[in-house]
Parts: structure tokens; sequence; C-alpha cells
């Protein structure tokens, strides 16, 4: 929990400075004047601050992102008494529309580039490391719930809505946010379109359990404390073949077979460094052998890694970070079909914690790093009063009319964005509350 914290914090620090850089920088160079440039925000009071040439610089105590405070500017501050004063040259109020406009999408288009780079980096250094689809000779393993939706164990999925699906992660996503779509699915020597629907994606959604896995064999990976399996003799890194003679060659095969098995004698056959063997055990009244599973995807399957250089990494860094931009948009348009019930999985601070590693790793952390990034780009840049895009929104509106909204009006917006910001804020991290304690 400790380094999950730390490097929530770290990531959170490093995106939020430099967003409010993307507002300073293109303000100070219009010659216009910044009261505070700050890392998280500081009501009554500051953890840390220093005024440099009439710019306040500090770090406050309340975790929430940061703020630059321009002069002449309607903001989060609501600093009224500023506004009933005439215009002076150094106010962002007296700055030319395309100026204005400029400083208010700087910080967003910061967190686009930020991600650019980032991603390009991770291409480099790192290169894009993925379980290939077409690898899943056996296809994959389904439920009761993916079986609802008209898959069946052993099916491989080609395809969603005639997009060919080349990374395996990328089929739960594709799928997931393809309601309304179809699949392109091969079953034996036949292929089949399975439809897509919302009752499903919400199905799926509220389980949170894995629907479908790959077939894989069963490696074990380790043990209950009252393992009948460990007690007979079976070890870590065996190879779990078959039960009572009977040919098994995958896992998900003993997850009926087992059960059906309770409190009685069984005899199961297994590989250890390729040479057959067998045991006999009762298993468990509760149905189970206390036998974990490995059920890391990369461990079974040949990965796909291609390394990037040059101009090819930042080519690649701009797919990916559009790719994963594109990715969370079709998550936000989720959260609007009240039928899917995807508003109420939604969470906060906490689970965004949760996506960073409990140890540190250096990969998973630019990764999310730069998913945040964009993110935090894309709600920013959302046409809402108090967020950059609503500012911006205004602007737009005066350069196309010719007309400045008044301080009033501004004012009203601002408090209006405010009081909906704060109502989303209390929703997620509800959500993330309510989890908890569930």
């Amino acid at each position: 929990m400790t380094i999950q914290i730390l490097q929530f914090i770290l990531s959170l620090s490093l995106l939020v400075i430099l967003h409010e850089l993307g507002h300073f920088l293109p303000a100070i160079a219009f010659k216009t004047r910044v009261e505070k440039f700050y890392l998280f925000f500081d009501p009554w009071f500051s953890l840390v601050k220093k005024k440099i040439r009439g710019t306040e610089y500090g770090i406050g105590w309340l975790p929430l992102g940061g703020y630059v405070k321009i002069s002449g500017m309607v903001d989060e501050s609501m600093d009224t008494e500023q506004m009933k004063q005439p215009a002076q040259p150094w106010e962002f109020r007296a700055k030319p529309a395309w100026q204005r406009l400029i400083i208010l999408l700087g910080g967003v288009t910061v967190n686009f580039i930020v991600a650019i780079v980032i991603y390009a980096g991770m291409m480099a250094y790192y290169g894009d490391t993925y379980v290939a689809n077409e690898s899943l000779k056996d296809g994959v393993w389904v439920n009761e719930l993916g079986q609802e939706l008209g898959l069946q164990t052993g099916d491989l999925i080609l395809a969603v809505d005639g997009k060919k699906i080349a990374r395996f992660n990328d089929v739960n996503i594709e799928i997931l946010l393809g309601s309304g779509k179809e699949m392109t699915v091969l079953r034996g020597a036949e292929t089949l379109q399975v439809p897509i629907t919302a009752a499903f994606v919400k199905s799926a959604i509220e389980s949170k359990a894995p629907w479908m896995f790959p077939r894989v064999p069963y490696y074990v990976k380790g043990f209950t404390e009252d393992s009948p399996a460990l007690l007979a003799g079976l070890e870590e890194g065996d190879k779990i073949t078959g039960l009572n003679g009977h040919s098994m060659p995958y896992f998900d095969q003993f997850l009926d077979s087992i059960p059906a098995h309770a409190g009685e004698a069984v005899t199961l056959q297994y590989e250890r460094d390729g040479l057959p063997a067998e045991i006999a055990f009762t298993v468990s009244d509760s149905g189970r052998m206390g036998v974990y599973w490995q059920d890391n995807v990369a461990d079974l399957f040949p990965l796909t890694t291609v390394k990037y250089s040059g101009f090819s990494a930042v080519t690649e860094g701009w797919n990916q970070a559009t790719s994963k931009l594109i990715f969370y948009v079709r998550q936000v348009k989720l959260m609007f079909q009240p039928e899917i019930g995807a508003y109420k999985e939604v969470g906060g601070f906490i689970t965004i914690m949760k996506q960073y590693p409990t140890e540190w790793d250096w990969q998973r952390f630019w990764n999310f790093t730069g998913f945040l990034s964009l993110a935090l780009g894309f709600l920013n840049v959302l046409p809402i009063p108090a967020l950059d895009g609503g500012h911006a929104l205004f602007v737009l509106i005066e350069m196309v009319t010719g007309k400045v909204p008044s301080t009033k009006v501004m004012e009203v917006a601002q408090m209006a964005g405010f009081f909906l910001l704060l109502g989303l804020l209390l929703l997620v991290n509800g959500n993330d509350i309510l989890k908890l304690f569930n």
C-alpha cells in the first residue's frame, strides 16, 4: 500500500506541475502576471511557499491537483474585487483572445505531449510486448456469462465489428466497449458472427470476475494450506494432465470435474520434468483439491516484442497515445448509458492508486502515468465551466460573436461548474468508499 501511495503521489505531482507549466509559460511569454503557482491546493494555509519575481510558488496540503492564479481571470479563487477594477495591461482579460486561448489550452496540450513522450520512450526502451491473439490456437474458456453471450469454450475471437484484434489483452476491451456491435468467432472450421448486446456488457461490468480466459494447461502455481493434493505429493510447477485415467489437457476441464467428486477418492495424472506420474487422494467435502493454477498468460504463451528507435519510436508513441485516448473516451461514454450501469463502477483516488503495482515497477509506473496524463487532458478540455475547456469555450464564443461575456456571467458559470465537479468528485470517491465497505 505504501509503495502504491508513493507512486500515486509522484505521478500526480509530476503531471500537475507539467500541466500548470502549460498555463504558466505562455502567460509569461505574453507578459501576463501570474500571482500563484501551486502544487496541490492551499485552502487556509500552505506547506511551503516562496515569492519570486512577483509570483508565489508553493505546495498546498490538499492533494487534489494544483493551479496557477493569473491576474484578471475569473477562476476558482473567485477574486471578484480585482475584476471590478479597470483592466490593466498585465492582466489576462486585457490580452487578445488568441493569446488567452493559448494560455487556457496550454495545460491540456502539455498533458497530451507528455503522454506521447512517455509512450515513445517506452517503445524505445522496453518495446511493445504482448500475447498475440492468433497464438491462442486452442481458443478461450468462457463461464456461464460468456455462454449467455453466445460463445463456447474453444472459440477463437478473431475480430470485433470487423476490426481484427492483434493483442489478446484487447479482446475483452473491444467486446465491453462494443455494445450493439458484433464479433467474428472461429468455432472449429466455421466462422460465426456473434452479436454483442448492452445486456451482456452490463452483466460483465457488474460481475467484475473474468468471464473469459485463454484455454491453458493446468500448471500448478501453489496450494491452499489444507490441500489434499499437496499432502499426496503434488508440487509447484507440475502439469496436471488427467483425472481417473481420462485425459484432460486444459485447466477449465477440471472446474466441473473436481467438484463432482466431492468427498471421493480420485487419481490425478500429471507430468514432472516431462515424466508422467500419478497420485491418489480424497477431494475435500467442498469439492476442492486446493491447487492454484498458473493464470499469468505471459508465462504460458510466447510473447511478441517489437522495439522502436528514432522517429519510429515517436510515431509509435503517437499511435499508443491516440489508441489509449480513444479507449478512455469510449469508457467515459459508457457512463452516460444508464442501462449498462457503468457509472456505478467508476472510481476516484483510491481506484487510481490501486492501478499502481504493490512493488516498484518503473515500466508499469510510466505506462499508467502516460494513461493518466491522457485522462487528465481529456477531462480538462471538456466544455464544463471551471475547467480549462469551459474557459476556452467562452473565449471561442467571444472570437465568433465579437462580444465579451460579462464578469457576472463568468462568475455564475464558474460556480455552476464548481458544484458540478464537486458532485462528480463525490460520486467517484463515494463509489470507492462503498467498495471498501463491501
